[in-house]
């Protein structure tokens, strides 16, 4: 289900100028949207419900579940609210914002006692000093922590081969693009997008309200102008009691700076929860770092103790689906318990410390044992029930609240250059939720507007055009290597400043 929230997004319309002020009214409205959903299609209210999101949805995704909990006090009729998905996710600032520069450290993107880190680390310190005066941890955004990433992005860009300056893309660092775009111009998917959902066929075929009288955008400034979320405190508060009742997975791309993987792992390693505190399962023992194999090849690892689980994606970026949408499908099926062995697809070959666990399947044709054993008929049936649990659907809710999930819509969609999946493996697959944006005004300088070559995104070649410093063929240590910051151990449309907020806040579908 995909639903445009809060109202004035997307497809979703008002007829007043009464748009949502803060997280909290957005959850409340969500819940009311479901309320009379469910009054329509009354069959589907005691199906399970799983809330997934990347980026700014790292703050929608537990204000809606903890809306969603809330209302199960009062009502006889609960809703089954059975877990989260939240993919490099926009939580805890004090801690993601920390993590900028120890993420450009940690990469090598600048070099520690340098000219530029000491540039950096002085807008740093002007960070810290925001977040510890009254009140500033209990901030969802701080400009003068946003002016860390500004900083870094300015601080290392360099002669681009057209004689323009380029950055690195911040939300894949293996990237470049040209500045002060930084990554605005990736990826190419909603290049035409406006287009096609103002078609009329388009409309008619998803029953718009003709009611509505503007056609759709990504991103609506007037929805963006009234959700700054200055009152609401940062979804980190509400995680603890989150997942006390509810399973909640964290995965991170390890190639995204703007929501990055230290900034998450430092957040679970300084959070309790469930009585415990980061990952520790007793004194100086830690939840293991299981390795994660999916079709021979190094995947990422996982890590879980006490109802949360953690997933690092090895070469992925701030939109994990995108680059690998089988090995999301797998998460996926994993964290849902879904064995579809039965189906009579071709079992991914995934595996988690060496063990296989559940059969999860992402497509394929029927083996042929299984075509042996059982009619067509008897597959289907067998294909449904592994989703439907005692004649239950599993919903999957996908949070993507177009065009003002966060601060985004403060600004117009910039022309998306080409761009293909890193290692080109999977095809696109989205869980929904929205990215962060940066607006060039707050960079400096004026944005150019380059359109490189569109590329199929599904194409699986190796595209080394995309590439500055992979000249090297990663073998299975080396990848593992590459992620590693302390093995099993966690210690290791307003203006300028609302531009570099929307990065957190970009839809995508």
């Amino acid at each position: 289900m995909f639903v445009d929230n809060p109202y004035g997004t997307g497809y979703s319309y008002i007829d007043s100028d009464s748009f949502v002020h803060s997280l909290s009214e957005m959850a409340d409205q969500f819940v009311m949207f479901l309320e009379k959903w469910f009054k329509i299609f009354p069959q589907f209210e005691l199906d399970d419900i799983y809330l997934a999101g990347e980026s700014y949805a790292g703050q929608h995704v537990p204000y809606i579940a903890r809306a969603i909990l809330d209302r199960n006090k009062k009502n006889a009729q609960k809703w089954g609210l059975k877990g989260m998905l939240i993919g490099n996710g926009w939580i805890a600032p004090e801690e993601q914002y920390k993590a900028y520069l120890s993420f450009a450290y940690e990469r090598g993107l600048v070099q520690r006692d340098s000219d530029v880190a000491k540039r950096i680390e002085s807008q740093q310190a002007i960070c810290m000093k925001e977040l510890n005066q009254a009140g500033g941890k209990d901030r969802v955004s701080i400009k003068q922590c946003e002016d860390v990433l500004q900083e870094i992005l300015r601080e290392t860009q360099t002669p681009g081969t057209d004689g323009n300056q380029q950055c690195m893309n911040m939300y894949d660092v293996r990237l470049k693009d040209s500045y002060p775009s930084c990554g605005m111009n990736w990826p190419p998917d909603l290049a035409d997008v406006t287009t096609y959902l103002r078609r009329k066929d388009v409309v008619d075929a998803l029953h718009i309200d003709s009611q509505k009288q503007t056609g759709w955008k990504e991103c609506n400034g007037a929805v963006g102008t009234a959700f700054r979320s200055s009152e609401s405190k940062p979804s980190l508060s509400l995680l603890p009691d989150l997942i006390a009742e509810v399973p909640i997975v964290l995965f991170s791309g390890a190639e995204d700076l703007i929501c990055n993987h230290i900034g998450t792992e430092e957040l679970i390693s300084n959070m309790q929860w469930n009585g415990g505190k980061g990952f520790e399962l007793s004194q100086g023992t830690w939840a293991p770092r299981r390795d994660w194999e999916f079709e021979g090849q190094p995947a990422g690892f996982w890590q879980e103790a006490r109802n949360l689980t953690y997933v690092l994606f090895y070469n992925s970026s701030h939109m994990v689906p995108f680059d690998y949408a089988r090995r999301t499908r797998d998460m996926l099926d994993r964290f849902m318990g879904v064995d579809i062995s039965s189906i009579g697809g071709t079992p991914t070959n995934s595996r988690i410390d060496g063990e296989k666990g559940l059969e999860t399947s992402v497509g394929g044709h029927p083996n042929s044992t299984a075509a042996q054993e059982a009619e067509y008929t008897r597959l289907e049936a067998a294909k449904w029930s592994a989703y439907y649990k005692s004649g239950e659907t599993v919903l999957v809710i996908v949070i993507i609240a177009a065009g003002a999930w966060g601060y985004c819509i403060w600004r117009d969609r910039r022309k998306r250059a080409g761009y293909k999946g890193i290692f080109g493996d999977d095809t696109p697959m989205a869980l929904g939720g929205a990215r962060r944006s940066i607006q060039p005004e707050e960079i400096g300088g004026v944005s150019k507007r380059v359109r490189r070559p569109r590329r199929d995104v599904e194409a699986v070649e190796f595209d080394e055009s995309e590439l500055d410093e992979l000249h090297f063929e990663p073998t299975e240590s080396t990848i593992r290597d590459r992620y590693s910051i302390g093995g099993d151990s966690d210690d290791e449309d307003e203006k300028i400043y609302d531009g570099l907020v929307n990065a957190k806040g970009k839809q995508r579908i």
